[in-house]
C-alpha cells in the first residue's frame, strides 16, 4: 500500500478542509508580514536621512511610507486576528495539550502587536506636531517591536519543529515545563534569522520595485532615484547574507529533522553519494520522474563531502513521513525558494559592481526590469519557505509528538468548507480595500506633485512641510527640513508609479 493511500485512509474527513483553510489564511497573511516587520525600519532610515541631511525629498518619502505602513498594519490586524481564532478553532488538540509549553511565544507576539500599534499611532500623529528629532526618536522603537513580534511567532513554530523543554507523565501529557528551553529550541536560531532577513529583503525589493517601474516609465527625478536606491541597497546587502543563512538553515534541518530534509530533497533510501534533483516528482516506488539530476551534490551540500550519509524517507514507517505528493510539494517549494534566492544574488552583485565602479545606479533597462519583479519574486519565495516548513513536517503538527490528525477539530467537514468560502470572500474584500486605499493615496500624491496649485486649497496638501503649520506660505527648505517639492524633488510620487 502506498504512503499516500495510507494517509488518506487514516485521515478524519475534517482534516482536509481544516488544513486548506489554515493554509489559505496563513498564505494570505504572510504577504503582509514583510511590510509589518521591515517597512518601519525602511521608513525610519529614510526619515533619519532627511533629518540628518536636511533633505526634503527624503522626508516626503518617509511620511508617505509611514501612511502606507499604517494602512498595511490595519489590514494585518484583520488577517492576523483570523489566524489567531483559527489556531484555536481548527487545532484544539494541539493547544489543549501543548499550549502550556509553547504558548508563551504567542503571548510575546500579542504584546509586541499592541506595542507596535501604539508606536505607529504616535509616529503618525507626530508629523507636523512634534519637534523633528523628538518625532524620530519616538518612532525609533518601531522596528524592535516588529522584530519582537516575529520572535514570538518563530519561537512557537520552531518549537513545533523541534519540541523540547518538557517531560511527559504516565498519560503522555507534558509536565515540568522549562520555558527557556521551550523558547530557544535547536531550530529557533536558524528559523528566526532566516525569516527576519527574508522580511527585510522582501520589503526592500518590493518598495524599490515600485520606483523601478517609475524609472522605466521615464520618471528619472531625484524622488524616484532616492525612493529606489535606499530600499534596494538594504535588500542587496542582505541578499548574499541570506544565501549563507539559508544554507546553514537547510543544514540544521538535515541534522535536526532528517526525514523532513529527505522530503525536501526527495531522498528515498538512506545512502551516501546522494544526488541532488532540481525539481522532479517522487513516485510511490521511490523513483524520481523529471527534474535535473546532479550526482553526489546532495551529500556534498549536507556534509561538505560525497561520503555524507543522508537519511531517506524509508528510514521511518509510511505513517511517520510525508506522502510522495507532500514530499514533491515541499521539494518544489524549496527549489523555487533557492532559485529565487540565487537569481537575487546575481541581481545584487550586478548592482554592487556598477555602484562600486561608477558610484551611480545602473542605466541598463534590463536591470530595472529585474528590479521591478524582484519584490514579487521575494513574496513567492516567502510563500515557498512556509510551504517547505509546514508540508515537509507532515504528518506531524508537533514533530514526532503529535500528528495533525490528532490535533484537528471535530467540527463537521461541511461547516469547515463553508467557513473557508466565507473567509475567502472576506479576504478578497479586505485586500481589495487595501489596494483601493493605496491607489487613492498614490493618485493624490501624484496630483500634488504634478500640480501643487490645484490642491492648494484642499485639506492636508502633501506638498506642505511635515514640520510646522500646513498653511505657512512659501515654506523654506532650511531650518526644520521640509517635505516640500523644491529643487528636483520630482513630479511623480508615490510609492507607486
Amino acid at each position: 500500500m502506498s504512503s499516500t493511500v495510507f494517509h488518506l485512509a487514516e485521515a478524519p474527513p475534517q482534516l482536509l478542509p481544516a488544513r486548506e483553510l489554515m493554509a489559505f489564511s496563513l498564505g494570505s497573511h504572510i504577504l503582509l508580514v514583510p511590510f509589518g516587520v521591515a517597512l518601519p525600519f525602511l521608513t525610519l532610515l529614510m526619515h533619519y536621512r532627511g533629518l540628518r541631511r536636511e533633505d526634503p525629498v527624503a522626508l516626503k518619502l518617509a511620511r508617505r511610507w509611514s501612511a502606507v505602513m499604517a494602512v498595511q498594519f490595519a489590514i494585518g490586524v484583520v488577517t492576523g486576528t483570523v489566524l489567531s481564532f483559527e489556531l484555536g478553532l481548527l487545532w484544539p488538540g494541539m493547544l489543549g495539550r501543548w499550549g502550556d509549553v509553547f504558548g508563551l511565544g504567542f503571548g510575546v507576539e500579542a504584546w509586541a502587536f499592541f506595542l507596535e500599534a501604539v508606536l505607529i499611532a504616535v509616529y503618525l500623529y507626530g508629523w507636523r506636531r512634534l519637534k523633528p528629532w523628538t518625532h524620530f526618536w519616538l518612532g525609533a522603537p518601531l522596528p524592535l517591536a516588529a522584530l519582537m513580534g516575529a520572535f514570538g511567532i518563530i519561537a512557537a513554530n520552531a518549537w513545533m519543529n523541534t519540541p523540547r523543554g518538557f517531560s511527559l507523565d504516565s498519560e503522555g501529557n507534558p509536565v515540568d515545563v522549562e520555558v527557556r528551553r521551550a523558547i530557544f529550541t535547536p531550530m529557533f536560531g536558524p528559523e528566526y534569522w532566516h525569516f527576519a532577513v527574508a522580511m527585510f529583503m522582501t520589503a526592500g525589493y518590493v518598495v524599490a520595485g515600485v520606483y523601478a517601474v517609475g524609472w522605466l516609465r521615464g520618471r528619472r527625478d531625484r524622488y524616484h532615484r532616492l525612493g529606489f536606491t535606499l530600499p534596494f541597497t538594504v535588500a542587496a546587502i542582505l541578499t548574499p547574507v541570506q544565501f549563507v543563512i539559508g544554507d546553514s538553515t537547510a543544514r540544521a534541518v538535515f541534522h535536526r529533522q532528517p526525514v523532513k530534509f529527505a522530503a525536501t530533497e526527495l531522498v528515498w533510501e538512506t545512502d551516501t553519494h546522494v544526488p541532488e534533483y532540481l525539481y522532479g516528482r517522487l513516485n510511490t516506488d521511490g523513483t524520481i520522474s523529471g527534474g535535473i539530476r546532479i550526482p553526489q551534490l546532495d551529500s556534498i551540500l549536507a556534509g561538505f563531502r560525497p561520503s555524507t550519509r543522508v537519511t531517506g524517507l524509508t528510514s521511518v514507517p509510511a505513517s511517520d513521513r510525508p506522502t510522495t505528493v507532500q514530499a514533491t510539494i515541499a521539494h518544489w517549494a524549496f527549489d523555487t525558494m533557492v532559485t529565487v534566492g540565487s537569481l537575487l544574488v546575481l541581481l545584487a552583485l550586478w548592482y554592487g559592481w556598477v555602484w562600486l565602479r561608477h558610484r551611480e545606479l545602473p542605466h541598463n533597462r534590463w536591470f530595472f526590469r529585474c528590479a521591478a519583479v524582484a519584490g514579487a519574486a521575494c513574496l513567492i519565495a516567502v510563500e515557498c519557505g512556509w510551504i517547505t516548513t509546514e508540508v515537509g513536517r507532515q504528518p506531524w503538527i508537533v514533530y514526532n509528538e503529535m500528528r495533525v490528525s490528532e490535533a484537528v477539530t471535530t467540527t463537521r467537514a461541511g461547516s469547515l468548507w463553508a467557513m473557508f468560502g466565507l473567509i475567502a470572500v472576506v479576504y478578497v474584500l479586505v485586500f481589495g480595500a487595501f489596494l483601493a486605499v493605496v491607489l487613492t493615496m498614490r493618485t493624490r500624491w501624484r496630483t500634488a506633485d504634478e500640480n501643487p496649485d490645484a490642491v492648494r486649497g484642499a485639506p492636508a496638501p502633501e506638498d506642505d512641510t511635515p514640520y510646522g503649520p500646513r498653511d505657512e506660505p512659501g515654506a523654506a527648505v532650511g531650518g526644520p527640513p521640509s517635505a516640500g517639492g523644491s529643487g528636483d524633488s520630482g513630479r511623480d510620487a508615490g510609492g507607486a508609479s
